[in-house]
């Protein structure tokens, strides 16, 4: 065996068991569907080392840590309120935008391609609003000319409705 390999099973066998087997650890940032900055989970071992752990999302739940952890919550805590009035915020702009983004149409309204969540957040930016593409939760992509409500996910507990009208190409 070579000696990268002998490295990664010996790191592997030193991995934090839970109680139902899986890999303990401590989120750096709040995941969806997971937990909150500060938590200690447990997740499978290919979802922490090929995920969590690669993406810097989360490092290895030691004693150390969740001392460090427990020593600073309350910091973390005001952190994340100030993070989330923030966000509240930005939701709060959002949901007063009325967007308005042309597109190629045919006479009776259908769309020759689609507007979907790029386009969306290139007009929010066109308005200093800079949101990622993963937040704008569309049904589908807007095919056809008329008036939408459309749902941006900021955070777990924040989001908002965007109005967002599609219009025909004006001819230039």
């Amino acid at each position: 065996m070579s000696n990268s390999i002998q490295t990664t099973v010996a790191a592997h066998k030193r991995l934090p068991k839970g109680k139902n087997g899986g890999i303990e650890l401590l989120l750096i940032q709040n995941v969806d569907h997971l937990g909150k900055q500060g938590d200690v989970v447990e997740v499978k071992k290919g979802y922490a080392l090929n995920f969590l752990l690669p993406q810097g999302m989360a490092i290895i739940a030691t004693g150390h840590h969740k001392r460090m952890v427990e020593k600073h919550r309350a910091r973390l805590l005001e952190i994340e309120r100030k993070r989330l009035a923030g966000l509240q915020q930005l939701a709060d702009l959002i949901g007063k935008q009325s967007l308005t983004i042309e597109a190629n149409a045919t006479d009776d309204g259908h769309l020759y391609g689609s507007v979907g969540a790029v386009e969306i957040v290139d007009a929010l930016k066109g308005v200093e609003i800079h949101i990622a593409e993963d937040q704008v939760r569309l049904q589908g992509p807007l095919k056809e000319l008329g008036l939408y409500t459309v749902r941006i996910h900021l955070h777990q507990q924040i989001e908002c409705d965007l109005k967002v009208w599609v219009v025909p190409t004006s001819a230039a």
